[in-house]
């Protein structure tokens, strides 16, 4: 059985949104109350003789032009040998809405290309990707929720072709939580489309540690 990724003395960063954030930046500090906190207690649990350094650098509100926009001071000077990069729903969000912010399909994948280019180049780090996702079944076609869903394979189908061409493993969130909505109710893992509770978290920690060797 492989042993899992993260090693003692490593350095792990997660970057992304708000999901990743979880109120990092306030009552929640340092890690926030999300995946990071839960995936850090998981490992701590299992492994409590590995010294492993953490860092929780999502921002609520972030797209991919804001990562690029910080990645030399959130990434790049960390130094870190693990990074985990969420993002993509507000990129999503603000296309469809037509706002200033907005970031195209094509634009997402540019910059995202640009920063796992950069994380290559000036880091050591091996890089694990988690898909963009949304909670929904609306699928009506007369609503915003279903244009999300319209929407959401074009930006999950960048993170999965930068995925291959960087030969990086790839957390497929929104398959997970699409498998748990055929047995569940949205709302048992979210109060509305984005934003999970402790249940929703608990999908992505799973899969992250999945992709990890848990």
């Amino acid at each position: 059985m492989a042993d899992f990724a993260w090693q003692d003395g490593q350095t792990v960063v997660f970057i992304g949104d708000s999901i990743t954030d979880c109120g990092r930046r306030a009552a929640e500090f340092p890690f926030g109350s999300g995946y990071v906190r839960q995936t850090i207690d998981l490992v701590t649990a299992r492994y409590p003789e590995r010294r492993i350094r953490y860092l929780n650098e999502g921002i609520g509100g972030n797209t991919v032009q804001d990562l690029r926009d910080r990645w030399r001071d959130d990434v790049v000077r960390h130094q870190p040998d693990w990074l985990t990069i969420k993002i993509g729903i507000n990129d999503l969000h603000r296309t469809l809405r037509g706002t200033p912010e907005a970031i195209p399909v094509d634009r997402f994948e540019a910059l995202y290309r640009s920063i796992l280019a950069d994380a290559r180049e000036q880091t050591n780090a091996r890089v694990v990707l988690i898909d963009p996702f949304y909670m929904s079944t609306d699928r009506s076609g007369q609503s915003f929720r279903s244009r999300v869903l319209e929407t959401l394979p074009e930006y999950i189908g960048v993170v999965g072709r930068l995925a291959e061409e960087f030969g990086l493993p790839r957390v497929r969130t929104h398959e997970l939580f699409q498998a748990q909505l055929e047995h569940r109710a949205p709302d048992f893992f979210c109060a509305e489309p984005v934003h999970p509770n402790v249940h929703g978290h608990l999908i992505i920690t799973h899969g992250l540690l999945g992709v990890l060797n848990w």
